[in-house]
């Protein structure tokens, strides 16, 4: 952690280091490569270690906004990485259309040119693979392991009297 900096009400609020963040954000690069041979299995299971223990480790910090940037950007590299893994255009076009995205359009995205990443963050993937199917399939995302954590941390927090003053 960075430092404590100072909010309106004097209280010390910690800040992760930009570098910490490049490193998580490296770190999930890795976990999410699309060329790694790991099953959806194993890559759940390391992503949902990494970010909890990440998560733990640096839970005394204030940082949803930070978390919320991140797991868009988190969201939108498992778009990418489960559409890379339909790879034919006839897969495609039935996911989609199973997933309940009209014919027309459904053929228009799986037959694209864009490369993945690009149509990774089109409004018809991200109505198709939506943010509670990504958690139904046992993804975990940033922001809702921080509150479940910062809550247990505020609720079990025991507060004492460091110094009276006189």
């Amino acid at each position: 952690m960075q430092g404590a900096k100072c909010n309106n009400l004097h209280l010390a609020l910690f800040v992760i280091h930009r570098k910490s963040v490049e490193k998580m954000k490296a770190r999930i690069r890795e976990l999410t490569c699309r060329s790694n041979g790991w099953g959806n299995e194993r890559r759940k299971e390391a992503l949902r270690q990494y970010i909890s223990g990440w998560l733990n480790y640096f839970r005394l910090a204030d940082m949803r906004n930070l978390l919320e940037r991140t797991d868009e950007w988190f969201r939108r590299r498992l778009r990418s990485l489960i559409l890379k893994q339909w790879k034919r255009i006839s897969t495609k076009l039935r996911i989609l259309i199973k997933l309940g995205i009209p014919r027309p359009k459904a053929w228009e995205f799986a037959n694209t040119r864009k490369d993945y990443w690009r149509v990774a963050d089109s409004p018809i993937l991200s109505r198709s693979i939506t943010n509670e199917r990504l958690k139904q399939a046992g993804f975990i995302f940033f922001s809702d392991y921080y509150k479940k954590v910062r809550w247990v941390n505020q609720e079990t927090a025991v507060y004492r009297t460091v110094r009276t003053l006189v």
